[in-house]
């Protein structure tokens, strides 16, 4: 996650995928992007990194385990006070949750759809 807690920042983003490794590949042939092994639990997801800072920049994550139930493609994730709160917002104001609430990089989050059917991922720190 970024280094920012900055409420309404998008504080990182990345992908699930069936084929992590090649996609992985796919985004360093193209873009340059570096990558950081990080070890889930017998297999290993993603930091994409810029090339000269080092600095990480996304994920490419495999669609298995707790990432089984996130949807493909690419997934920001927004900065928010409250998740809990974030959540029940979305519902009343006509999203819907995708995934609830949970733990995530020594803060929470959950996926929400918006109205128009996007999806984005609320991150609190």
């Amino acid at each position: 996650m970024s280094d920012s807690n900055e409420v309404g920042k998008i504080g990182w983003i990345d992908m699930t995928v069936d084929d992590a490794p090649g996609v992985r590949d796919f985004y360093k042939a193209v873009v340059g992007w570096e990558t950081d092994d990080v070890d889930t639990g017998g297999y290993s997801d993603y930091v994409m990194k810029m090339p000269v800072s080092g600095e990480g920049v996304a994920g490419v994550c495999h669609a298995r385990g707790s990432n089984a139930e996130l949807p493909s493609g690419w997934l920001i994730y927004i900065v928010v006070a409250y998740v809990e709160a974030s959540a029940a917002a979305c519902t009343s104001n006509g999203g819907r949750i995708v995934v609830e609430p949970r733990g995530l990089a020594g803060g929470r989050f959950c996926v929400v759809a918006d109205p128009g059917g996007s999806i984005a991922a609320l991150y609190q720190p």
